[in-house]
């Protein structure tokens, strides 16, 4: 064994650009004038850390005018605790001869699912749905890598110190750890019966048999480890073993060396309870420092030993900006010292801070900022943000200026349009064909592309239009007939083939089974152009290795469940995309951002719950436990996310942006940034904040900019053979006309109709429809009232939820019409349902009368039901409301079949809620004014008054030139319809200060 030397550990400060300044040191220490670097091995923390070096290797090689350079080898050691993959280590050294593979992930996945079942039944816990122990052996899961990569045994879960914090804890923490326990020691059986170890366990072994061969017999070549900053105890001991060899060292981000001893020792042991303070305890887990002070602690290293690596970057910034970094994450007690502080340790020089009304205005803010710094040559700007929200945004306004940005963080493969084609056939299953999931996947970018595509899209939103409204009875055979109205048969016969399979009335299939049908009716509708792109290749592979695993491990899912298992499991799939976007340009997240330098940095999405992200509990082991074994606490990622900010503050330029309120609602500014504000003050602040790229970002959209003239009322005049339709006018088109002319422009003459919304709850025009056919069949002696519901919801093939709800209030509104018939003997309804007409003026003049009775003494009465509430006698005053009237008008021109006389009595008759009624429902209106009432129209003059109306109606907009104005009467009631067409808002409120 070769005597170790001292260790060689560097730290780069933030101001020196990590990936830069490490390979400017690198090359003149490792590059050998035959084969360069090619000697050299570098340990990184992830695959991206591999690429941001490989980019500043390019970079120097440009800068120094080297003609060719080989590359050194890299290899990814993994940061344990965000879950990187680990690359293959150290083959050379052979260090994983020995060791027992790893156990699948998805494997073990699906196996704790099983154990979680048994180890419930032993325990006596009540059973859990398919989906829910999916969804709990996913949480054991985690919980279990968490314990391994501290190296900790379940066992130490029941030593004094464990059990001592766990009866602090609530019933529930007791009974959840018993569960981890028995289903850790079933998996761990397993494991030994077949030879295989943990992912985590046996990374530990190989880092550990690694550091045993390097110490036994140093490697010749160079070994070098940057950037990794996990605080694994196995991967501590192995940087230990790395930083003594002959030719080997450490190279750390940003350990701040110039922080007071002071200030070091209020950061607590780090890993060592006993040493620890109470702060250490409890906010020094969030401090920057914190996890290096870990990983110096588990490596045997004190800081002294870490020396300063000299070498600077291509970005690097200013030297007094690390400094302002330093003091900016000072613990509690030595922030006291920002009183004393001069105004150059305090001065972040390159800093701005924006502040934006919103995400969306954040996102313009930073999309322009991004514009403005491509236009220098060579200039390089990252966009670094936790929130993919806003990345989206960015990148989406970003394609205005054609750059083309991708989020290098990658999205969810549930959210990708691959993806999104899965879990809507997975809906499509759960709901038996529900109205929303189909549509959007009839209508889905992939579905039917190619050559055939616009023909598929004109059947489907054919179909579509008929499908809209409340919900149909589940299962395919109802929309069969919705199909034939669309005249879109054939192409209905083949979506019916490829979705039968999976809407099929089965209790429970396998996950394998059901993989099988949703990949086959995926391709069947999409084609090969469902695999062909970067999230069509990540999900084939996820579904041949759910696949291939569920058919070694049955899982049977009742349909309701298959939906979020899947995208629980596709939320762990990232989907990067592929190279080709701008290439001074990057969107990342923190993981991605980490060594990572440009020009400009952009910090975006500050907020509180964002950055830093707001702490996950572990649901299985309570938090006094974790503290008690010794596992870093939720509150531990907080200090990660605070080093993530003090690396990007090192950029020669930094933005720092926010928005005030989210989609939620306000937003508070991140603990972060107002630490900025403090460290400066409020006069530097002001100085730093960068408003003029907020009004920038108002400015670009802003209608005013390029329109100034306010938008005038409308005032549509059209043709005089535009005006009059050609079947004539309905009663009901009346009262549209006379209180706002335009909404009857727009639905009468341009045939603007509003469409019924998809899976909409039943409107006023669905209820109305259904009791009119209904009291029309009863009248016409077609059966009784149940029988017809029942029969009239089966004809609409109502969901049996939506008829379930509704008939029993329909019904009783119904019987209360039966028993106000009978309670009036001698009034017999002469007409149900029934059509009439009558010429005015040359116009003809046309609706259906609910109802039309002979009273006793002889008289008409003229009866309209209403399923809501009826015009208040204002609207009927004003003209509003004629329909009543003007139905009158057509009984006494004699325009219903076998029916002459004036009408003396109108009713309305409504079905809303009357708790005076028997049934209650049900009462009587007349807008006439008769016994106690106020006010209403005389009866002799109900007639006279709504011809009046009509003719004026006719003579001014029919048959005359007036203009169709809209809101031309603002307190008549109306409806929001064509609202937008109109652009209400934007002169209404301007008309009436006018």
């Amino acid at each position: 064994m070769a005597e170790a030397r001292a260790p060689q550990i560097y730290s780069i400060a933030a101001h020196r650009g990590f990936a830069d300044a490490l390979v400017a040191g690198l090359v003149p220490r490792y590059a050998d004038p035959d084969v360069g670097l090619a000697r050299l091995t570098l340990l990184l923390p992830s695959a991206r850390a591999a690429r941001t070096v490989t980019e500043a290797f390019v970079r120097h090689a440009g800068a120094t005018g080297t003609p060719g350079l080989l590359m050194p080898r890299m290899v990814m050691v993994g940061d344990l605790d965000l879950d990187e993959a680990l690359g293959p280590v150290f083959d050379s050294l052979g260090a994983g001869a020995a060791i027992p593979p790893a156990a699948d992930s998805t494997r073990r996945w699906l196996r704790l699912a099983q154990f979680v079942a048994e180890a419930g039944a032993k325990l006596g816990r009540d059973p859990l749905t398919a989906g829910a122990r999916l969804r709990l052996a996913q949480d054991i899961a985690t919980s279990m890598d968490r314990l391994l990569v501290e190296e900790i045994e379940v066992e130490s879960l029941w030593e004094d110190r464990v059990l001592s914090a766990l009866e602090d804890n609530a019933i529930h923490w007791r009974e959840n750890t018993k569960l981890f326990y028995a289903v850790s020691k079933m998996w761990q059986a397993e494991l030994a019966a077949r030879g295989e170890l943990d992912a985590a366990a046996r990374r530990n072994l190989l880092f550990r048999e690694a550091a045993r061969r390097m110490r036994d017999t140093p490697p010749a070549t160079p070994y070098v480890a940057a950037g990794v900053t996990s605080a694994a105890p196995a991967l501590a001991r192995l940087l230990r073993t790395v930083s003594e060899l002959p030719q080997g060292a450490v190279i750390l981000p940003d350990l701040d060396l110039s922080m007071d001893d002071a200030v070091w020792d209020e950061l607590g042991g780090a890993g060592d309870p006993e040493a620890q303070t109470p702060f250490a305890r409890g906010d020094a887990v969030t401090h920057p420092q914190y996890h290096l002070k870990l990983l110096l602690n588990r490596m045997g290293v004190a800081r002294a030993e870490v020396q300063p690596w000299h070498r600077a970057g291509l970005s690097k910034g200013p030297p007094e900006r690390s400094h302002a970094i330093s003091s900016l994450f000072l613990p509690p007690d030595a922030s006291k010292a920002w009183v004393d502080l001069p105004a150059n340790r305090r001065r972040m020089t390159g800093v701005r801070l924006v502040e934006a009304a919103n995400p969306e205005e954040e996102a313009q803010a930073i999309a322009l900022l991004v514009r403005e710094a491509v236009e220098a040559p060579k200039r390089r700007v990252a966009v670094v943000t936790p929130d993919r929200g806003l990345a989206a945004r960015v990148v989406q306004h970003l394609r205005r200026w054609n750059i083309m940005a991708d989020d290098s963080a990658g999205r969810p493969l549930s959210q990708t349009a691959a993806g999104r084609v899965i879990l809507l056939l997975a809906e499509i299953a759960a709901e038996r064909a529900a109205p929303v999931p189909l549509i959007a996947l009839l209508e889905h970018p992939l579905a039917a592309a190619g050559e055939g595509r616009p023909d598929w899209l004109d059947a489907a939103r054919a179909f579509e239009l008929k499908l809209r409204g409340p919900r149909k009875t589940p299962g395919l055979e109802s929309l069969r007939a919705l199909a034939d109205e669309a005249k879109v048969a054939d192409w209905w016969g083949r979506v019916e083939d490829i979705l039968a399979p999976l809407v099929e009335q089965v209790a429970d299939r396998g996950l394998a089974d059901w993989l099988d049908l949703l990949a086959e009716a995926g391709e069947a509708l999409c084609g090969t152009d469902l695999w062909a792109r970067e999230d069509g290749r990540a999900l084939a592979a996820f579904i041949e290795d759910l696949r291939l695993q569920t058919r070694e491990v049955p899982v049977a899912l009742e349909p309701a469940d298959l939906p979020p298992v899947l995208r629980d499991a596709m939320d762990d799939v990232a989907v990067r995309p592929s190279y080709g976007g701008h290439p001074r340009v990057a969107i990342l997240g923190l993981l991605e951002a980490r060594m990572t330098r440009a020009d400009l940095v952009i910090c975006a999405g500050l907020n509180e719950g964002t950055w830093p992200p707001t702490p996950s509990v572990d649901p299985l082991l309570a938090p006094g436990v974790l503290r008690a074994l010794g596992v870093p606490g939720a509150d531990f990622r907080i200090g990660l996310a605070a080093h993530d900010l003090a690396g990007a503050l090192g950029a020669p330029e930094v933005v720092l942006s926010r928005a005030r309120r989210e989609v939620s609602g306000p937003a508070i500014a991140s603990r972060f940034l107002l630490r900025v504000r403090a460290l400066l003050g409020q006069r530097m602040t002001e100085e730093a904040s960068d408003r003029s790229i907020v009004d920038l970002a108002r400015a670009v959209d802003d209608g005013r900019n390029h329109d100034p003239a306010p938008h005038p009322q409308p005032r549509v005049v059209p043709r005089a053979d535009q005006r009059l339709p050609p079947k004539g006018i309905s009663v009901t088109a009346l009262d549209r006309l006379r209180s706002d002319p335009y909404e009857y422009y727009a639905g009468k003459i341009l045939r603007l109709d509003q469409l019924d919304g998809v899976d909409a709850d039943p409107g006023p025009a669905w209820q109305g429809t259904l009791a009119h056919a209904i009291l029309q069949d009863w009248h016409d002696g077609k059966g009784s009232l149940d029988d017809l519901a029942d029969r009239h919801l089966q004809a609409l093939s109502a969901h049996p939820l939506l008829a379930a709800l509704w008939r029993p209030r329909l019904v009783r509104a119904l019987e209360w019409v039966a028993l106000s018939l009978d309670e009036q003997p001698g009034r017999t309804p002469l007409a149900v349902e029934a059509w009439g007409e009558m010429a005015v003026q040359g116009v003809r003049v046309f609706g259906k009368a609910d109802r039309i009775d002979r009273m006793p003494g002889g008289a008409l009465a003229v009866v309209d039901y209403k399923t809501g509430a009826p015009p208040a006698g204002a609207e009927v005053e004003a003209g509003y409301a004629l329909q009543l009237g003007t139905l009158g008008l057509i009984v006494r021109a004699g325009g219903f079949a076998d029916l002459a006389g004036t009408p003396e009595t109108f009713e309305y008759w409504s079905l809303g809620r009357d708790a005076k009624s028997v049934t209650g429902f049900g009462y009587v209106t007349t807008p006439l004014l008769e016994g106690n009432k106020r006010s209403g129209i005389a009866p002799g003059e109900f007639l006279p008054v709504t011809e009046r109306f009509l003719l004026d109606a006719l003579d001014s907009w029919i048959l005359g030139d007036a203009p169709f104005v809209a809101r031309l009467n603002p307190d008549a009631p109306g409806y929001a319809t064509y609202d937008q067409l109109m652009r209400l808002a934007e002169w209404q409120g301007r008309e009436a200060q006018a």
